[in-house]
Protein backbone atom coordinates (compact mmCIF):
# COMPACT_ATOMS: atom_id res chain seq x y z
CA UNK A 1 0.00 0.00 0.00
CA UNK A 2 1.15 3.18 -0.91
CA UNK A 3 0.94 7.16 0.59
CA UNK A 4 1.06 10.14 -0.72
CA UNK A 5 3.33 12.99 0.73
CA UNK A 6 2.84 16.28 0.52
CA UNK A 7 5.63 19.14 0.85
CA UNK A 8 4.99 22.94 0.21
CA UNK A 9 8.12 24.57 -1.07
CA UNK A 10 9.17 28.09 -1.28
CA UNK A 11 10.38 28.06 -4.82
CA UNK A 12 11.65 26.17 -7.79
CA UNK A 13 14.98 25.91 -6.72
CA UNK A 14 13.93 24.60 -3.79
CA UNK A 15 12.12 22.26 -5.64
CA UNK A 16 14.84 21.43 -7.93
CA UNK A 17 16.84 20.31 -4.46
CA UNK A 18 13.99 18.36 -3.31
CA UNK A 19 13.55 15.97 -6.40
CA UNK A 20 17.42 15.32 -6.23
CA UNK A 21 17.28 14.71 -2.60
CA UNK A 22 14.37 12.12 -3.91
CA UNK A 23 16.49 10.96 -6.22
CA UNK A 24 19.56 10.17 -3.76
CA UNK A 25 16.72 8.44 -1.34
CA UNK A 26 15.81 5.96 -4.44
CA UNK A 27 12.33 7.11 -4.89
CA UNK A 28 11.66 7.03 -8.76
CA UNK A 29 11.28 9.99 -10.67
CA UNK A 30 7.75 8.54 -11.73
CA UNK A 31 6.46 9.03 -8.43
CA UNK A 32 7.18 12.93 -7.70
CA UNK A 33 5.22 15.22 -9.43
CA UNK A 34 4.98 18.76 -8.63
CA UNK A 35 2.03 21.49 -9.01
CA UNK A 36 2.67 25.25 -9.28
CA UNK A 37 0.60 28.23 -10.16
CA UNK A 38 -0.36 28.76 -13.85
CA UNK A 39 2.52 29.88 -16.11
CA UNK A 40 5.46 28.85 -13.61
CA UNK A 41 8.17 27.37 -15.47
CA UNK A 42 9.34 24.48 -13.56
CA UNK A 43 12.31 23.03 -16.01
CA UNK A 44 13.00 19.38 -15.95
CA UNK A 45 10.62 18.83 -13.16
CA UNK A 46 7.50 16.62 -13.54
CA UNK A 47 4.11 18.01 -13.20
CA UNK A 48 1.29 16.81 -11.44
CA UNK A 49 -0.30 14.43 -13.56
CA UNK A 50 -4.86 14.77 -14.50
CA UNK A 51 -5.34 12.11 -12.41
CA UNK A 52 -3.73 13.54 -9.38
CA UNK A 53 -4.92 16.96 -10.29
CA UNK A 54 -8.60 16.36 -11.17
CA UNK A 55 -10.96 13.85 -9.32
CA UNK A 56 -10.85 11.71 -12.25
CA UNK A 57 -9.96 8.64 -10.33
CA UNK A 58 -13.31 9.14 -8.08
CA UNK A 59 -15.72 9.58 -10.88
CA UNK A 60 -14.30 6.48 -12.36
CA UNK A 61 -14.89 4.15 -9.50
CA UNK A 62 -18.39 6.13 -9.09
CA UNK A 63 -19.40 5.70 -12.13
CA UNK A 64 -18.12 2.06 -12.23
CA UNK A 65 -20.38 1.11 -9.55
CA UNK A 66 -23.25 3.21 -10.64
CA UNK A 67 -22.96 1.60 -14.32
CA UNK A 68 -22.57 -1.94 -13.35
CA UNK A 69 -25.60 -1.80 -11.05
CA UNK A 70 -27.94 0.26 -13.90
CA UNK A 71 -26.33 -2.20 -16.56
CA UNK A 72 -27.61 -4.71 -13.65
CA UNK A 73 -31.58 -3.20 -13.82
CA UNK A 74 -31.10 -3.12 -17.86
CA UNK A 75 -30.24 -6.68 -17.95
CA UNK A 76 -33.03 -7.66 -15.75
CA UNK A 77 -35.43 -5.86 -17.56
CA UNK A 78 -34.39 -6.89 -21.11
CA UNK A 79 -34.62 -10.71 -19.93
CA UNK A 80 -38.38 -10.07 -19.26
CA UNK A 81 -39.10 -8.70 -22.80
CA UNK A 82 -39.44 -11.72 -25.14
CA UNK A 83 -37.87 -10.28 -28.14
CA UNK A 84 -34.53 -10.31 -26.18
CA UNK A 85 -32.03 -12.41 -27.65
CA UNK A 86 -31.08 -14.36 -24.40
CA UNK A 87 -34.87 -14.24 -23.55
CA UNK A 88 -34.89 -18.34 -23.14
CA UNK A 89 -31.91 -19.60 -23.17
CA UNK A 90 -29.22 -17.71 -21.61
CA UNK A 91 -31.02 -14.73 -19.15
CA UNK A 92 -27.85 -14.62 -16.84
CA UNK A 93 -25.54 -14.20 -19.78
CA UNK A 94 -27.72 -11.31 -20.83
CA UNK A 95 -27.57 -9.15 -17.53
CA UNK A 96 -24.00 -10.21 -17.17
CA UNK A 97 -23.20 -8.70 -20.19
CA UNK A 98 -25.55 -5.30 -19.75
CA UNK A 99 -23.49 -4.99 -16.54
CA UNK A 100 -20.50 -5.26 -18.18
CA UNK A 101 -21.37 -2.71 -20.58
CA UNK A 102 -22.55 -0.66 -17.72
CA UNK A 103 -19.75 -0.95 -15.96
CA UNK A 104 -17.65 0.23 -18.30
CA UNK A 105 -19.67 2.84 -20.17
CA UNK A 106 -20.23 4.54 -16.58
CA UNK A 107 -16.52 4.27 -15.78
CA UNK A 108 -15.28 5.75 -18.90
CA UNK A 109 -17.76 8.61 -19.11
CA UNK A 110 -17.69 10.04 -15.60
CA UNK A 111 -13.76 9.60 -15.36
CA UNK A 112 -13.82 12.18 -18.68
CA UNK A 113 -16.50 14.20 -16.97
CA UNK A 114 -14.67 14.72 -13.52
CA UNK A 115 -11.35 15.21 -15.21
CA UNK A 116 -12.91 18.82 -15.24
CA UNK A 117 -13.16 18.90 -11.68
CA UNK A 118 -9.83 19.79 -9.88
CA UNK A 119 -8.80 17.42 -7.31
CA UNK A 120 -10.73 18.14 -3.54
CA UNK A 121 -7.77 16.86 -1.64
CA UNK A 122 -5.60 19.31 -3.27
CA UNK A 123 -8.64 22.80 -2.52
CA UNK A 124 -6.48 23.15 1.19
CA UNK A 125 -2.67 23.50 -1.27
CA UNK A 126 -4.61 26.00 -3.98
CA UNK A 127 -3.89 29.68 -1.70
CA UNK A 128 -0.21 28.65 -0.82
CA UNK A 129 -0.07 27.75 -4.77
CA UNK A 130 -1.20 30.74 -6.13
CA UNK A 131 1.18 32.96 -3.68
CA UNK A 132 3.75 31.13 -5.64
CA UNK A 133 4.56 28.16 -3.49
CA UNK A 134 5.49 24.84 -5.38
CA UNK A 135 3.47 21.18 -4.39
CA UNK A 136 5.37 18.14 -4.19
CA UNK A 137 3.61 14.97 -3.78
CA UNK A 138 5.92 11.74 -3.33
CA UNK A 139 4.09 8.55 -4.00
CA UNK A 140 6.06 6.09 -1.33
CA UNK A 141 5.54 2.39 0.43
CA UNK A 142 3.79 2.55 3.58
CA UNK A 143 6.83 1.38 5.28
CA UNK A 144 9.02 3.73 4.37
CA UNK A 145 6.88 6.74 4.41
CA UNK A 146 8.29 7.75 8.01
CA UNK A 147 11.84 7.83 6.82
CA UNK A 148 11.14 10.22 3.17
CA UNK A 149 8.97 12.43 5.71
CA UNK A 150 11.74 12.94 8.55
CA UNK A 151 14.32 13.02 5.47
CA UNK A 152 12.77 16.00 3.78
CA UNK A 153 12.35 17.91 6.98
CA UNK A 154 15.89 17.10 8.36
CA UNK A 155 17.39 18.18 5.13
CA UNK A 156 15.47 20.79 4.22
CA UNK A 157 13.61 23.26 6.73
CA UNK A 158 12.29 25.09 4.14
CA UNK A 159 9.99 22.54 3.37
CA UNK A 160 6.95 22.23 4.76
CA UNK A 161 5.36 19.04 5.50
CA UNK A 162 1.39 19.51 4.93
CA UNK A 163 -0.04 16.16 5.36
CA UNK A 164 -0.28 12.03 4.09
CA UNK A 165 -3.28 10.85 1.73
CA UNK A 166 -5.22 7.90 2.62
CA UNK A 167 -4.07 8.81 6.34
CA UNK A 168 -2.02 10.81 8.75
CA UNK A 169 -2.52 8.93 11.62
CA UNK A 170 -2.31 5.62 13.49
CA UNK A 171 -5.43 3.72 12.83
CA UNK A 172 -4.89 1.65 16.34
CA UNK A 173 -3.82 3.89 19.57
Amino acid sequence: MNRRLYFMLPDVESAHAMMDEMLLARVNADRVHFMAKEGTDLGDLPEATVSERTDMIDGWEIGMGLGALLGFVIGLLATWIPPWPFHDAFPRVGILICALIGLAAGGLWTAIVASAIPNVRLQRFLPEIERGSILMMVLVPFHSAQQIRDLVTRRHPEAHYSGTWPTDHAVFP
